[in-house]
């Protein structure tokens, strides 16, 4: 996992090309209080309608929430639907050009009826489809094919096909975007059809069916298997028949099987999740799969980064993009392990960039928090309930001992962390090693930064920065007698006496002026 945590670190955008069936999906809103007069029917009380790009378009905006640069070719047709889909993803700046119109076929669409029940939680009552399964004719597959190659010549990392059986992927188009890909030694991924026959898919990359996909594919029916082991020969077949680098049998709850070519069988698990949608995820998986190919994670890394994708989506209702952010966050969140709550400040960066996209404050403070008491947690609850996001800044042992004197600290960092990573009031802690943390509140920009109001606001180290972004600073009263000295002194330790050297007595790092003086 570190490397996988060090690549998402260093994350770089991409260029992605999306081959298959775009689609329009509308969501019609309403309530649901009664039932028909003339019939034993809902009645759905129509209050709002969206509509969100979906199927391979989702893909596509899948991939621009993890930073990738996008081309989209499919089909649609010479209809409204077709100006609303290319709208849609133009707003996401998602490049539709390779979107062709065909006038003998409508752009599909979906239209999903949902009711809140007692004004509750939304629940999907019914779904209306417009579409053509019809194979697309010679002429687009090869528009499609020639549009492909243009955009290999101008540079492409990887290349996903979004195959649902509307006619778009034909056996003819899938080939020849993987012949293309592979003399430009561009990876293809595929998120397959529900069909048996995967030869359309021979000498892709990869490839992701969930597990009834895979075993129709690899004999026809549905024989029963639950345990992930029993998928191992599925695998096997699916990388031997088409002659793939790898496959990957998405398994739900279990996470997912991934096969390497002249490999051994692997169980990649997920984390439990409270299930509230599961459409998306499959197409969160084919794009989360193709971001960490791009960026150069391994097959095994791939599949965890497109784990944890999968299961922040089926947390969704409706199928919502996941940015890179909420990811790599959701990620560091599950892999810190004994690090507690403690980040780098490269972490902290990712950590706070995704709290901002969910709309959530920041709240920063900092200090030694030695001998943790009342007076700490007070100031720390406080500064919670200023915001949503409370991150606590705290020095090196060295500068400790500079500002506070030779016998302090009394608790080593690493106990420091963890007491402070225990609070349910603090999100994230931070260690920096400068004589304020100005350098990491700039890195951090809080909305909110708080200390205590023995400080004059001049005193604070960064709060001219916070007022200059339009942030507050808030000075919170102490609680009188409560100090780390006060503590010591009740519990007759000695260090309670031993004072920083005349001069010196100033040389706090929480005082901005000390090393002036």
């Amino acid at each position: 996992m570190p490397a996988l945590l060090e690549r998402l670190s260093n994350w770089k955008p991409f260029t992605a090309v999306v081959v298959g069936d775009f689609m329009l999906d509308e969501l019609v809103f309403g309530d649901v209080d009664r039932l028909c007069n003339d019939a034993p029917v809902p009645v759905l009380a129509v209050r709002s309608t969206e509509q969100r790009p979906g199927g391979a378009a989702n893909v596509a905006l899948d991939l621009v929430a993890m930073k990738a640069r996008v081309h989209a070719l499919g089909v649609v047709g010479s209809d409204h639907a077709a100006l609303d889909l290319r709208a849609r993803l133009s707003e996401q700046h998602v490049q539709s050009d390779g979107l062709i119109g065909d006038a003998t076929r409508p752009t599909t669409v979906k239209r999903s009826l949902i009711g809140l029940a007692q004004h509750r939680h939304a629940q999907k009552m019914f779904r209306m489809d417009f579409e053509s399964r019809a194979p697309i004719d010679g002429t687009i597959e090869r528009a499609i094919l020639e549009r492909l190659a243009a955009l290999l010549q101008s540079g492409v990392d990887v290349v996903c096909i979004e195959d649902y059986a509307k006619g778009v992927c034909t056996p003819a188009l899938c080939q020849g975007v993987i012949r293309a890909c592979r003399a430009a030694r561009v990876p293809v991924l595929v998120d397959p059809a529900a069909i048996a026959d995967y030869s359309r898919y021979r000498g892709a990359s990869t490839i992701t069916p969930n597990r009834t996909e895979a075993e129709l594919a690899a004999g026809g029916g549905r024989s029963g298997r639950v345990e992930p082991a029993e998928f191992d020969d599925v695998a096997r077949r699916l990388v031997r028949d088409l002659d793939l680098d790898s496959a990957v049998v998405t398994l739900d709850k279990h996470g997912a099987l991934l096969l390497e070519r002249d490999g051994e069988p692997a169980l990649v698990p997920t984390v439990a999740r409270k299930v509230y949608d599961v459409t998306g995820a499959g197409d969160m998986v084919l794009a989360a799969l193709a971001a960490g190919v791009a960026n150069g994670l391994g097959w095994v890394d791939a599949v965890r980064f497109a784990n944890a994708a999968a299961g922040l989506e089926v947390e969704e209702f409706g199928v919502v993009p996941i940015p890179l952010e909420r990811i790599h966050s959701d990620i560091l969140r599950r892999e810190g392990g004994s690090r507690g709550k403690l980040r780098t400040l490269a972490e902290a960066k990712v950590e706070v960039a995704s709290a901002r996209r969910a709309g959530q404050r920041i709240v920063l403070t900092n200090g030694c928090f030695d001998v943790l008491h009342s007076g700490h947690v007070g100031l720390l609850d406080h500064a919670r309930s200023l915001g949503d996001y409370l991150i606590v800044a705290t020095n090196t042992d060295e500068k400790v001992r500079e500002f506070k004197g030779p016998s302090r600290p009394v608790n080593n960092l690493e106990d420091r962390v963890r007491v402070l990573s225990g609070l349910a009031s603090v999100d994230c802690v931070v260690v920096f090693a400068e004589d304020t943390p100005a350098e990491t509140i700039e890195a951090l920009r809080p909305d909110v930064l708080v200390k205590g109001d023995e400080y004059r606001e001049d005193q604070i180290p960064g709060a001219a920065m916070v007022r200059s972004w339009g942030g507050e600073v808030v000075r919170v009263p102490m609680k009188p007698g409560a100090s780390t000295t006060s503590t010591l002194r009740k519990m007759g330790d000695p260090r309670a006496e031993i004072t920083v050297p005349k001069g010196e007595q100033a040389r706090f790092i929480d005082d901005p002026t000390a090393a002036k003086r």
